[in-house]
């Protein structure tokens, strides 16, 4: 195998963030109403379009029209029973790149039945923590997982320990996976890339995993899932960085955080710390 090709993926990176401000791309998501007001000012910092909904034809519209969708199944309504399913699937039959973010796995039959679902819809970028992308490769039994671990929306797992079910997944979908932690996985089932940066206070707001699938999926209008993925990951550990220089608490960090998403320059976020390594 050749060995990978660093400079090619910064390049790459660089062409994404530039072609989304440049093109404003059209982003529907249908996420969890914690998060809803941060994830579409995330996805509008870094220069996307955002359309949040969560009606079922509202959703296969902005699925057949957008450029692609986040899909965040944190607290389900009884509509979303219709809603998700039939978006995935018009996702998967128009072969709309779509991020799946498996809130809280293992915590009640839909989100159970609905997740379940989504693995012949073969998202393209899934994101999570590690107790989520071990449990999701759990109940799709695949190399890696095991049953639910989450406590609530926390991970009780280490990064490290996703691997195994992270790069399965992403053989899975032929898409790519984004592991949130301390130090950030992202693998295309191939390649494993780890994302340095970010900060103590992402822990202490909310939605900061939730916008960041928003965020990815901004990219992903515009670039492969793996590159998507890496890009979204790169930006948030660069803006949490700088925004934690700025703020001694979590309010002024969400603020200065989302100011550093819509100043960062591609160069920069290229150029955040990156290490590689194939599988």
């Amino acid at each position: 195998m050749a060995a990978v090709n660093k400079d090619n993926i910064k390049s790459q990176i660089i062409q994404a963030v530039e072609t989304v401000r440049r093109t404003n791309p059209m982003t529907g998501s249908i996420t969890n109403t914690v998060t809803i007001n941060f994830v579409a000012n995330a996805q509008l910092a870094v220069g996307g379009s955002a359309a949040m909904v969560y009606l079922p034809d509202e959703g296969e519209l902005l699925a057949n029209a957008g450029g692609a969708t986040y899909i965040n199944v944190g607290t389900l309504f009884p509509i979303y029973e219709e809603t998700l399913p039939r978006t995935a699937k018009a996702l998967y039959n128009s072969e709309k790149p779509w991020v799946l973010d498996p809130v809280a796995i293992g915590i009640g039959s839909l989100r159970t039945k609905l997740l379940q679902q989504f693995q012949s819809y073969k998202p393209s970028v899934i994101r999570g923590n590690a107790s989520e992308i071990i449990a999701l490769a759990g109940l799709w039994g695949l190399d890696g997982g095991k049953e639910s671990n989450v406590r609530g929306v926390d991970s009780t797992d280490s990064v490290s320990t996703a691997k195994t079910a992270a790069v399965a997944l992403a053989k899975w979908t032929g898409g790519a996976v984004a592991v949130s932690g301390e130090t950030d996985l992202v693998t295309d089932g191939s390649i494993v890339a780890f994302s340095l940066g970010g900060s103590h206070f992402m822990e202490k707001i909310t939605g900061a995993g939730c916008s960041l699938g928003g965020v990815v999926a901004v990219y992903a209008t515009v670039a492969s899932p793996f590159i998507a993925a890496l890009t979204g990951t790169a930006v948030y550990n660069l803006a949490a960085s700088r925004a934690e220089c700025k703020a001694n608490a979590p309010a002024s960090f969400q603020i200065a955080f989302l100011d550093e998403l819509y100043k960062a320059a591609a160069e920069e976020i290229a150029e955040n710390p990156l290490e590689i390594e194939e599988v």
